[in-house]
């Protein structure tokens, strides 16, 4: 299992994203806690994740698609790096 860091800037003004939303979610596990940022565990290899959430993009939108490493800080709840945590334990 990887653990991906996607982060987007969604710059249609009026466009329903509830597409991308939904196609994140249909990820093995997820995390959503900053608001253009999501944790994603998958087996998918970064691009595999990308084509997948592309669909849902348009042209003048963001994404950035990257593999997380155990090396990580910030400011979080508990349930967060709770979630963190379990992920990277079955990542390693």
């Amino acid at each position: 299992m990887y653990i991906y860091n996607v982060s987007y800037d969604l710059r249609k003004p009026g466009k329903n994203y509830s597409g991308l939303t939904n196609e994140l979610k249909n990820s093995p596990d997820w995390w959503h806690y900053l608001g253009s940022t999501w944790l994603i565990a998958t087996r998918e290899t970064a691009g595999q994740l990308y084509n997948r959430l592309a669909q849902h993009l348009d042209k003048n939108d963001s994404v950035l698609v990257i593999r997380v490493s155990n090396d990580y800080s910030g400011w979080l709840t508990q349930e967060a790096w709770d979630w963190i945590n379990k992920y990277f334990r079955q990542a390693a």
